[in-house]
């Protein structure tokens, strides 16, 4: 491997995904288990985690799937506590989990409201915490927040959503102020509608992708690999000066 293919190995590092089991998650724990780091699946169902740990191993790496619902405290520590005892450390956290109910304003419950913040500013708060309390003993680590283009722009019937992933851009730039101290770096990606499970339903309606891809001066909807891949580079060491800051992967949308 020569000096300039060597800054985006992961070789040797523990990664821990969270809502690793589909979609974006998914991508990332196979992305960088092909860069080669050791991979902690963080599950909100351990046991839906089988045939990708499997697929991890025949890369060749190790893998630690973990239940982890990131909305409950208790499951937060107790994944991260087990992930350490294992690999003795952990190298990078991917905070994936984000959920997201379209509705109106005026027809927002309280439930879909706390239950929105309570997994994508709550649980993202709180995995980090515990997640950067090892890295700050270790003295080096880096966390990829998964934020949204929805950050950036206002998005009809996904307020609350929106709202979430504008905070976690900031919050992103106030961990990093606080932790590049003890050389943690912490950075956000934020794409624009992705070819997932989670938005399959909608950009099914052939009204609705066109509708999307109108958007989107590049004219399509991303792959999830278009994800996983900048969060490789993030999480390497070509991006070590890189910290707070947000990669808008959004096919130019928020260029409008």
């Amino acid at each position: 491997m020569d000096m300039q293919t060597s800054q985006f190995d992961l070789t040797g590092k523990v990664a821990l995904v969270t809502g690793a089991a589909r979609g974006i998650g998914k991508a990332c724990a196979l992305a960088l288990a092909q860069a080669g780091a050791d991979i902690v699946l963080g599950l909100r169902d351990i046991s839906t985690g089988g045939a990708l740990a499997a697929q991890i191993e025949q890369i060749g790496r190790k893998v630690l799937p973990v239940q982890m619902d990131v909305t409950r405290m208790d499951e937060i520590h107790a994944a991260v506590d087990l992930a350490v005892r294992t690999f003795g450390r952990i190298d990078i956290l991917v905070n994936n989990v984000g959920i997201g109910k379209s509705n109106p304003v005026e027809l927002v419950t309280e439930k879909d409201f706390d239950e929105t913040l309570a997994a994508n500013l709550k649980g993202t708060f709180f995995t980090a915490q515990a997640v950067g309390k090892i890295m700050i003993a270790q003295r080096h680590g880096t966390i990829i927040n998964l934020g949204s283009q929805a950050g950036f722009v206002a998005i009809a019937t996904e307020s609350v959503y929106c709202m979430t992933k504008a905070a976690i851009a900031h919050l992103t730039r106030c961990m990093a102020a606080e932790w590049a101290q003890y050389n943690v770096t912490v950075n956000a990606v934020a794409p624009t509608f992705i070819d997932t499970p989670g938005t399959q339903p909608d950009l099914d309606i052939p009204e609705f992708r066109q509708s999307v891809v109108n958007r989107i001066p590049l004219g399509r909807v991303g792959d999830v690999s278009e994800v996983a891949w900048p969060v490789v580079f993030l999480a390497s060491p070509a991006a070590s000066l890189i910290t707070g800051a947000t990669l808008l992967i959004d096919g130019g949308w928020t260029l409008q």
